[in-house]
C-alpha cells in the first residue's frame, strides 16, 4: 500500500492542518511506501512573492519533521522539485473535460461569489496538478482533509478516462482516507477553522500567543452560574481533540453542573494544547538551527520519488505514443 498526499506551504500550519490531515501522515507512514510532498507549485495560485514562499516551504518542512514525519520512513519532497509533474499534468489536460472543472468547488466558489472573471487558468486547472500529483507515484491511499476529497475523486475519473482511451492499465486509482471525527476543526468564530477565515489557532504558537487566541473563542453568554451544553461549544469541541475520555468526562460534568464561567475551560484547553504540542515545539527549534538539514531531507526525498516518478510518466508516454525519458 502506497501512501500519498501534499499540503500547500500558504502560512503557517494550524490544528486544523494537523488534525484533519498531518496526523493521518504519521500514522500511515510505517509501512515504508508513504510519499508526502510540500505543494509549493500550487501555492502559486495565491502566493506572488518568492521569498515568502520560500519561507513557507521551508517552516512547512520544519513543522512536518518536528510532528513526527520520520524521513527514514517516509519520503518528504518538494512539489516543484519533480518536474515529471508537470509533464503529467499536461497529458491528463488533454483528456480532461472543461465541464469537470467547471464543478469543481475552488472554481464554483469564485463563480457563486460572482468573482469567475477574476478566476485564472491555475485555480481552473488545480484538480488536474493535483491528478497528477496523487498518479505519479501509483499511490493506492490519499488521507487528506474533507475539503480535498472531490478532487481524489475528480483523479480517479481522470486516471479511468486515460485508461480506457488509450487501452492500458496505465495508472492506479486512489482512494481518499479522511479521519470523519476530526474531518472538521473548529475555528476561533466556532466556523471550520481555515486560514481564509482568519480563525486559525497555529501549531507553535508561543505560549502567550496560544492563550490569547484561546481566550478570543466565541461562547455564548450564559452566565457562570447557569449549566452548559458542552457539546455546542466550540472551547469543547477543542478540548476534545486533546484530552483523553476520562478528561473531557470531567470538564463536560463542570459544565453541566452550573458554577463555571467559560474561562475555565479556555484554560483547561491551553494547558491541553500546550501539553500537547510542546515536545514538538522543542524539536522544532532543534532543527531550525541547522537549515542544511532540512534541504538534505528535502533533496534526498526528491531523489527517492523521481525514481517512481519517472516510471509511471514512461508508462503514460508510451501510452499517448511518446517516446520514453531517461532516468
Amino acid at each position: 500500500m502506497r501512501v500519498l498526499s501534499g499540503i500547500q506551504p500558504t502560512g503557517r500550519f494550524h490544528w486544523g492542518n494537523y488534525f484533519g490531515a498531518i496526523r493521518q501522515y504519521i500514522a500511515l507512514q510505517d509501512n515504508e511506501q508513504a510519499f508526502y510532498f510540500i505543494a509549493d507549485l500550487h501555492a502559486l495560485t495565491t502566493i506572488r512573492d518568492a521569498a515568502t514562499l520560500r519561507g513557507y516551504t521551508r517552516d512547512a518542512a520544519l513543522d512536518l519533521l518536528a510532528l513526527g514525519l520520520d524521513p527514514a520512513k517516509a519520503t518528504l519532497f518538494r512539489q516543484s522539485d519533480i518536474p515529471e509533474v508537470t509533464e503529467l499534468m499536461w497529458l491528463l489536460t488533454t483528456l480532461t473535460p472543461m465541464s469537470l472543472l467547471e464543478k469543481c468547488h475552488a472554481y464554483k466558489d469564485k463563480v457563486a461569489k460572482g468573482k469567475a472573471k477574476s478566476a485564472d487558468a491555475g485555480l481552473f486547472s488545480y484538480p488536474v496538478l493535483m491528478a497528477a500529483d496523487l498518479l505519479l507515484y501509483d499511490s493506492n491511499v490519499v488521507p487528506v482533509g474533507v475539503d480535498q476529497v472531490q478532487h481524489v475523486e475528480v483523479t480517479r475519473d481522470l486516471a479511468v478516462k486515460f485508461n480506457l482511451t488509450y487501452q492500458r492499465d496505465v495508472f492506479v486509482l486512489p482512494d481518499a482516507r479522511v479521519m470523519a471525527d476530526t474531518a472538521k476543526v473548529v475555528g476561533l468564530n466556532g466556523e471550520k477553522m481555515s486560514k481564509s477565515q482568519d480563525n486559525t489557532i497555529e501549531l507553535f504558537e508561543d505560549a502567550k500567543k496560544l492563550r490569547k487566541k484561546i481566550n478570543s473563542i466565541q461562547t455564548d453568554s450564559t452566565p457562570v452560574e447557569s449549566p452548559k451544553n458542552p457539546e455546542t461549544c466550540a472551547v469543547f469541541t477543542l478540548y476534545k481533540l486533546f484530552a483523553t475520555e476520562a478528561q473531557q468526562t470531567v470538564l463536560a460534568a463542570r459544565y453541566r453542573a452550573g458554577g463555571m464561567g467559560y474561562g475555565e475551560a479556555k484554560q483547561a484547553l491551553f494547558e491541553a494544547a500546550d501539553a500537547f504540542f510542546g515536545p514538538a515545539r522543542e524539536r522544532r527549534e532543534k532543527l531550525a538551527a541547522n537549515a542544511n538539514n532540512v534541504e538534505e531531507v528535502l533533496q534526498a526525498g526528491a531523489k527517492r520519488a523521481r525514481v517512481k516518478a519517472q516510471e509511471v510518466l514512461n508508462r503514460a508516454r508510451e501510452a499517448c505514443g511518446l517516446s520514453r525519458r531517461g532516468g
